[in-house]
């Protein structure tokens, strides 16, 4: 065996919240680590158009001659910024991430937010103070669960940080408890459950305010300890008046004495709280549906109290950085094009495309891409590729040359996440337990590897017009100040011995010092922390209302206005016709989430997992072969046909983050099982208002038959 070979990853049994379980990308680990198609060097894009290998020297001078010259003539919104969703699992990139964000000073910042769970950050920053104020199903004491377009048995938990899923709902039915989901789809979680509901794609705002109606009108009401810090109930119960049982059943196909009892079963258990993620995010009403999911967390008494809807204790919390985030952060700038609404400090991914190629005044001149691929994961992807052959440069840090990276001029390799240190920075927020743990990396980094954190800093010098070879420590220190700055801190992490002079540890020891917890009367820091090696344990999660609200009124805002006034569209959505005969949906797959998993042996091996699942009734109906061809508004794509009762009549589901068979790219085994882009259906221009967030669920779509087409060896070497 050689020094620094992975011979095996396996859980920690001992580890305080994980006990032992590991999600199936940390299997991929060792293959992605060894992967000859990871991106090991800078490259540069030549005068041919090939990517080159060149230096880290290079790379940087000709980022910060293009960079400068384009700010120079266009000013700053000409640069885009674009964050993927690896980010958020990287504490360290998280941090220098936005520290260059700051640097920048663009109004054109992008992130997978607006293609996930936007709308749940602004419902909570609206009804709490802060997009991170999150409540969370206290799984683990719950007598009752109602969830909503949500898969987690295996997703493990999204915006829940609850390891071992399976195993804790289990043990939610063994003791008593219910467990109840509604979902187009019979998901993995549906199967398990106690009840489900297969509700119409794009209708769970108009379910949850029926409930809302059930709980008025028959006086379930009871808000508990947390009636004197709650204010507009009055507002919610008129506005909700409407959306009686009867009205609402036509039109998401629950029954009317269905939605009754749920309501009512709701509002009678010990211990309740109800839940919903990407599904009931990504339609139109998703910023209503993810507060109507708390205004029943509210109203039935179940909101910050055990086995209910409570909030994490984070020891590293990223609400101190925020704290002065209050009140309405929509729509204090617009995009230039459309004119759509800023949330929370970002612009619609859907907008980036015609942001590029459309010309004018403010027109998106650069874009850099830190861990995403947006060519994959946005609506209407096949624009925004083209549109990324129309930058005068375009920068991208990433471990693949994957779909959207190939068309970068510049492309930086991020570096094995085993060289990595780790810790849990955002996913402490969505956590059931309140844990710590920093892991050191487990392998030294290679020679002339950069850290990711390393790479941003040479990127905010070049932004902070220090250049391209400006002194790296001086500019940590500037990064260090600011947070510090930001989190009320009284000193530096470097008077700490054990923490690392710089870097990452400086940053997060700083917010850990800020934070909830101390040691023996004094702050607690990365040292102590570091002693844990299974982790800090600080308990389950405990009651904290109305200490952690930031509302400009101290209280509960169960009626924001721009959520009210959005109900009145809800409404308006139940006189329209219901034209469409087939929609589709999205689904996760336990071993595939993010496209870089499609180039692990690990995760990709088994059957075609990109299938167009539909019902029979529809098969036979649609005289469907082997093949489909799917049509919307925005595009076509065949898929092979999965016949399956597991999704209902009327509804077709594809998973996200395929199509790996474009030229250009280097993935070899995720090139020999491509599958299909699915975004290329969603047209980016139906966005949920309220948080910017494309509709990916519920897309009108013809389904008809198609050719069967195989990948074979020459299909691949025309890439």
């Amino acid at each position: 065996m050689d020094v620094g070979e992975v011979v095996s990853i396996r859980g920690n049994r001992d580890h305080v919240l994980s006990r032992g379980h590991v999600c199936p990308k940390a299997f991929g680990l060792k293959e992605l680590h060894v992967d000859p198609d990871r991106v090991r060097t800078p490259h540069l894009r030549g005068a041919d158009g090939r990517l080159e290998p060149t230096s880290w020297e290079e790379a940087f001078a000709v980022i910060d001659e293009r960079l400068t010259a384009i700010i120079d003539r266009h000013g700053a919104d000409a640069v885009a910024l674009y964050l993927g969703n690896p980010v958020a699992h990287d504490f360290a990139t998280t941090l220098y991430a936005s520290a260059a964000m700051r640097a920048l000073g663009s109004r054109n910042i992008y992130t997978a937010n607006t293609v996930d769970a936007m709308p749940k950050f602004v419902a909570c920053q609206l009804m709490f103070g802060g997009m991170y104020t999150v409540p969370l199903p206290d799984i683990d004491r719950c007598s009752y669960l109602l969830i909503l377009g949500a898969n987690p048995m295996v997703s493990n938990g999204s915006l829940l940080t609850a390891p071992g899923m399976r195993a804790r709902l289990g043990a939610l039915r063994r003791r008593g408890g219910r467990l109840i989901v509604v979902d187009p789809n019979r998901t993995r979680t549906a199967q398990g459950a106690d009840e489900h509901y297969p509700i119409r794609p794009g209708t769970d705002a108009l379910l949850l305010a029926s409930l809302v109606q059930v709980l008025f009108s028959e006086g379930r009401i009871d808000l508990g300890r947390l009636g004197p810090h709650v204010r507009g109930v009055e507002t919610v119960e008129q506005v909700t008046r409407e959306f009686s049982p009867e009205t609402v059943a036509p039109r998401c196909d629950v029954p009317a004495a269905e939605i009754r009892r749920l309501a009512r079963d709701l509002a009678a258990a010990p211990a309740a709280a109800v839940y919903g993620r990407t599904g009931t995010c990504t339609q139109r009403f998703g910023t209503v549906a993810s507060w109507l999911i708390d205004v029943l967390n509210v109203l039935t008494g179940n909101l910050d109290r055990p086995g209910g809807a409570m909030f994490a204790r984070p020891a590293a919390d990223l609400r101190l950085v925020t704290a002065g985030r209050t009140g309405t952060a929509i729509g204090r700038w617009r995009s230039r094009v459309r004119g759509a609404p800023e949330t929370l400090g970002e612009l619609p991914l859907a907008c980036l495309a015609e942001e590029i190629d459309t010309p004018g005044t403010g027109q998106v001149k650069a874009l850099i891409t830190v861990a995403g691929n947006p060519a994959r994961s946005a609506p209407n992807s096949s624009r925004l590729a083209a549109a990324f052959e129309q930058l005068d440069l375009m920068v991208s840090l990433d471990l693949y040359r994957n779909e959207t990276t190939q068309h970068a001029h510049v492309l930086l390799p991020a570096p094995s996440p085993l060289t990595k240190p780790h810790y849990d920075l955002f996913f402490g927020h969505f956590a059931i337990r309140n844990t710590a743990t920093y892991s050191a990396p487990v392998l030294p980094a290679q020679p002339g590897e950069l850290a990711d954190w390393q790479i941003l800093l040479r990127l905010i010098g070049i932004l902070a017009r220090q250049g391209a070879t400006a002194d790296l420590n001086a500019i940590d220190d500037m990064v260090a100040e600011s947070l510090n700055r930001a989190v009320g801190g009284d000193g530096q992490a470097g008077g700490d011995s054990t923490v690392e002079p710089g870097g990452p540890e400086r940053l997060l020891d700083l917010l850990l010092r800020a934070g909830p917890y101390r040691d023996g009367g004094q702050p607690l820091t990365l040292a102590r922390v570091r002693e844990y090696p299974d982790g800090m344990d600080f308990g389950p999660l405990s009651p904290q209302l109305p200490g952690i609200l930031t509302t400009p009124s101290g209280k509960i805002e169960l009626a924001p206005p721009p959520l009210v006034d959005d109900v009145a569209q809800l409404r308006t959505s139940l006189q329209r016709p219901r034209k469409h005969s087939m929609v589709l949906v999205g689904r996760r797959h336990l071993r595939s989430n993010n496209s870089w998993m499609h180039n692990l042996p690990t995760l990709a091996k088994g059957p075609d997992r990109c299938t167009l699942q539909i019902h029979p009734t529809d098969v036979a109906r649609l005289q469907l072969g082997t093949h489909a061809r799917v049509t919307s508004r925005a595009g076509v794509i065949d898929a092979p046909v999965e016949v399956t009762d597991a999704v209902r009549p009327g509804v077709v589901s594809l998973p996200h983050g395929w199509g790996h068979d474009e030229p250009g790219t280097a993935a070899a085994i995720a090139a020999r099982q491509p599958g299909v882009n699915s975004n290329v259906l969603a047209d980016g221009i139906e966005l949920d208002p309220l948080s910017g967030t494309a509709v990916l669920n519920g897309i009108p779509v013809q389904i008809t038959a198609a050719a069967a087409f195989e990948v074979t060896e020459a299909n691949l070497d025309d890439r």
